[in-house]
């Protein structure tokens, strides 16, 4: 039978960040994880891992006392096992934060772990990618790659609380939804109670709904797109920062708005301790983001002028352009042509011949780019209920089967738009990951889907 947990110490537990602020010769009580251990002719150095960080601990035969896990077991167990350890707080420069434990109590918390498919305690992960995901649960651990993800708890901080003193209301809409109407079908549907249904695109129509309802509203959640993309920017499932604000007058309103956010996640993010352990430049937002025109991003880029859509090459290119004459790392790209955004976007008024509503050819839309990388789609929706009507008939599409989302713009909706940022996407380009997968902790692609 195998014994029981020991009883837990009364003293209270030290986190590792702590230890340097605790005076020498106090006993503490430290819980983690055998990150290293390095044993040596007379003595053997145990590193401890928790959320925090990591600590030194000393361990000499007959000093102190250390429990084994079994009887033929060294005083420390292996590296990834979970420890307690309760030992005195000794002064030494050569320690993480000037200071170690000595005289330890080693006690194991858990089996001897097995031998992790990474190394964790290198100063950085060595194994390809495909290891990486295959075995996310062990290789998020390692303390740079749990960093990735802190700068994007940090981003979501930033994001949220930037929009709440802005008056925004954080809303949560459905994932299952009854129509794949958005954008045709890259959509994956899902067998619900025996009809089918579909996992959501985005919270788009919801959103907008909700403008009715509290003027301004953003929403954390992740999105579906069954798109055959391969790359290194696209992913299956993605987490999406969606915002949407009513009386605006156009997609500058909505420009601005999203300057702010990105400023506000920026500034989370220098702040963190991750940002400083991972040595990543935090860019500075502008004031003002630079704004181009589609078409005048065309002629930069040297593309024909019936381009209709940029290219990446096309975006790194605008991306070295924006930081050389504007020192930015951001620059907008407005007027995006009406053939290739959805039928809700508002026209650029007086911008045809195309086949908008009036005969527009541009739209009341951008996106942002982040270092010469595409981060931000937003703009100006239709308002008007007749707008909508006309913008449904002309796909060739029943506006009945948009009744529940029409409702809205039937009772009254005033001029509105909004934005949605890629959480991975921002991430990566933060910590210049070359593969979005690289901060994605279990990534949903064309192949993946486990673990």
């Amino acid at each position: 039978m195998r014994p029981p947990l020991p009883s837990p110490s009364p003293l209270a537990r030290t986190l590792a960040s702590d230890l340097s602020a605790v005076p020498p010769g106090s006993v503490v009580r430290l819980q983690g994880w055998v990150h290293r251990r390095r044993e040596l002719a007379t003595v053997t150095f145990l590193v401890l891992r928790d959320r925090t960080g990591l600590a030194q601990v000393v361990v000499r035969p007959g000093v102190g006392q250390a429990e084994p896990v079994g009887e033929a077991e060294p005083l420390v167990p292996p590296e990834e096992t979970t420890v307690e350890v309760t030992g005195t707080v000794t002064a030494n420069p050569q320690a993480p934060g000037g200071v170690e434990v000595t005289e330890p109590v080693i006690t194991p918390l858990t089996d001897a772990a097995e031998t992790p498919p990474v190394e964790l305690w290198r100063p950085a992960l060595t194994a390809a990618l495909p290891t990486l995901l295959d075995h996310a649960a062990v290789a998020w651990r390692h303390p740079a790659q749990k960093a990735r993800w802190e700068i994007a708890a940090a981003s979501l901080r930033g994001f949220r609380v930037t929009l709440d003193a802005a008056g925004f209301t954080e809303v949560c809409t459905p994932k299952l939804v009854g129509t794949a109407t958005e954008s045709g079908a890259n959509v994956f549907a899902v067998d619900y109670f025996g009809r089918p249904a579909y996992l959501a695109q985005s919270p788009q129509f919801y959103k907008q709904q909700m403008v009715g309802v509290f003027e301004r509203v953003y929403e954390v959640g992740p999105v579906f797109r069954a798109e055959p993309h391969d790359t290194v920017r696209h992913l299956a499932e993605y987490r999406s920062l969606d915002v949407e604000l009513g009386f605006v007058r156009d997609h500058r309103d909505v420009l601005a708005v999203l300057r702010d956010v990105v400023a506000g996640m920026a500034d989370a993010v220098r702040g963190s301790a991750a940002a400083e352990r991972l040595g990543i430049a935090v860019p500075e937002v502008p004031a003002q983001i630079p704004v181009l025109h589609f078409a005048d991003a065309l002629k930069l880029v040297g593309a024909p002028s019936d381009e209709p859509d940029l290219a990446p090459e096309h975006e790194r290119a605008l991306g070295e352009w924006a930081l050389a004459e504007h020192g930015s790392d951001f620059l907008a790209v407005e007027g995006y042509p009406m053939t290739k955004r959805p039928f809700y976007t508002h026209p650029e008024p007086g911008s045809g011949p195309g086949p908008g509503a009036g005969g527009e050819r541009w739209s009341n839309s951008f996106d942002l780019l982040f270092r010469g990388l595409e981060l931000v789609t937003g703009g100006q929706r239709l308002h008007r209920y007749a707008d909508y009507v006309a913008a449904i008939e002309a796909r060739g599409e029943d506006p009945a089967s948009y009744a529940s989302y029409l409702e809205a713009f039937r009772h009254g909706m005033p001029p509105h738009g909004g934005f949605a940022i890629g959480l991975e996407r921002w991430v990566a380009r933060l910590v210049g990951a070359a593969n979005v997968r690289e901060v994605t902790p279990f990534p949903r692609d064309l192949h993946r889907l486990v673990p």
